[in-house]
């Protein structure tokens, strides 16, 4: 059985608090979010997020990461899905050579791995956040 460990290792690189787009917000991560920070969701949205279309994503600072990202995540304990299960996200069940984006990207990621083991881990990675957060 594949581990995430065989596949990525996170090297606090940072480079995947870089860019825009894709860490949207649930309902219930605004909120986790806000009581971290310590303000309403309401002052949380504005200013800390941009929207597209109907839903918030955290926005980008003027360096290009995201604004918690300052040589660490701000908010590591509460930080959104999206960040908690990356590298392993949804999209590489539909297509696995996302992982070759990821790769290119991400010094932590390996290269040349068996794409059927990598679902695999996907899985795992998703199914443990989902107990994890049920808890």
């Amino acid at each position: 059985m594949a581990r995430h460990s065989d596949f990525f290792q996170c090297e606090k690189c940072g480079e995947c608090c870089k860019g825009y787009g894709g860490t949207f917000l649930s309902e219930r991560e605004i909120k986790r979010i806000s009581r971290y920070l310590n303000i309403d969701s309401a002052s949380f949205l504005r200013d800390y997020c941009q929207w597209s279309g109907t839903q918030p994503l955290i926005k980008s600072s003027d360096s290009g990461y995201c604004v918690f990202w300052d040589e660490v995540c701000t908010i590591h304990q509460v930080k959104p899905r999206m960040c908690k299960i990356w590298p392993f996200i949804d999209s590489l069940l539909i297509d696995p050579t996302n992982w070759d984006i990821i790769c290119s990207m991400c010094p932590g990621a390996r290269t040349n791995v068996n794409s059927k083991d990598l679902a695999e881990c996907v899985r795992q990675v998703l199914a443990e956040y989902e107990r994890q957060w049920e808890s």
